[in-house]
């Protein structure tokens, strides 16, 4: 057992509480990365306020980056001191799913032997099977890609979850066409990565839709033509006046809040497709006319984590990176310790931040 700091999350709704607890080796098929940098989102938020249930205590954190400290046996594809990033996406690559190039929907036996206990020796839930908010993770390889040793663990991380939800779900999911319309609505770390996705597929204009002005400024920064304030009477008919009356081929929602999938059906054209993102706490529930969609020949699907493949889309999104196509520094807005994570926390939940991530 290695002795490891963390942030334990004991009761839902609560600041997390940083202690020492034990991690135990990797075992067969399992690495062991220390990290260096684990990005907060919004989907550790929820889960530490208990929108979506769980088990407690738990370890929550999914975001990272670090360098491999060590292997189980069998493990052939990395090697101490491999720089990696570490993803929510475990894959069995043998089931259905997998081998259709859907590793996100894996429906192989993903169980692993929880590598965390209490000091006490009591269990700790892994959460989203990363638990990454601490010091140190066991984790099976598929969950890994690896990444230039150069490249700065705190904008590395970012690729783990928020960049490839964004972009994937625009280039994977929707499968933007050169020439199409998308509506992006929520301006922050997810949809400004939607934003990008859209710039880099060739979208003709790319709209921002959010509650603030400074939001909207920031998607222009990021490759936005257009922004609308969705705090507007029927911000819709504004969309409609840049698009003309095609509306938009394909509307992301890329936040969790019921009114955004409320209104989202409204933004697209016929034929196009409303794109879901954000995640909404379990029991909330929105309504649509389902006529209309019927009738206008309009999709709505859901995509989780940008239906990515790991070993597809990291490189390419590296590349872009290298090349001064895909903007990550941008992206991070705070740097804290993990003794601060609570206020990370609180600030992240202003909205105000792009990503905060955590430095160890």
């Amino acid at each position: 057992m290695t002795k490891i700091r963390a942030a334990v999350a004991h009761s839902f709704g609560a600041p997390l509480s940083i202690e020492t607890v034990d991690l135990r080796a990797p075992e067969a098929g399992e690495v062991e990365v220390t990290l260096d940098a684990c990005a907060i989102c919004h989907s550790d938020i929820s889960y530490i306020d208990g929108g979506w249930g769980g088990t407690l205590p738990a370890i929550y954190g999914h975001e990272a980056a670090g360098r491999v400290s060590a292997v189980g046996e069998g493990v052939q594809t990395y090697a101490v001191g491999d720089t990696v990033i570490v993803t929510l996406i475990r894959s069995c690559g043998a089931c259905a799913p997998c081998a259709t190039g859907a590793p996100v929907a894996c429906a192989g036996d993903n169980a692993m032997d929880g590598p965390i206990t209490l000091e006490d020796g009591s269990a700790v839930e892994q959460a989203m099977y990363c638990g990454a908010f601490a010091e140190r993770v066991v984790v099976r390889p598929s969950q890994l890609a690896p990444i230039p040793a150069d490249m700065p663990m705190d904008v590395a991380s970012l690729l783990s979850c928020g960049v490839i939800t964004g972009v994937g779900a625009v280039v994977n999911s929707a499968k933007m066409r050169p020439g199409q319309t998308a509506v992006v609505i929520g301006a922050g770390g997810v949809g400004l990565n939607a934003i990008q996705g859209a710039y880099l597929a060739g979208a003709s204009k790319i709209i921002a839709v959010d509650m603030t002005d400074d939001k909207l400024d920031a998607a222009l920064d990021f490759g936005a033509t257009h922004g609308v304030l969705a705090t507007r009477d029927a911000p819709w008919t504004e969309v409609k006046k840049i698009t003309g009356p095609g509306m938009a081929d394909a509307v992301f929602v890329t936040v969790g809040a019921i009114p955004a999938y409320q209104t989202a059906p409204r933004y697209v054209g016929p034929k196009g497709k409303v794109v879901m993102v954000g995640m909404p706490h379990t029991g909330a529930e929105a309504t649509y006319e389902p006529v209309m969609i019927a009738a206008l020949g309009q999709q709505m699907i859901g995509s989780k984590m940008g239906d990515t493949v790991i070993s597809r889309d990291i490189p390419w999104l590296i590349d872009l990176y290298q090349q001064g196509r895909l903007k990550l520094d941008e992206l991070i807005s705070g740097r804290w310790r993990l003794d601060e994570i609570n206020e990370a926390i609180a600030d992240t939940k202003t909205g105000a931040a792009r990503r905060n991530v955590v430095m160890f």
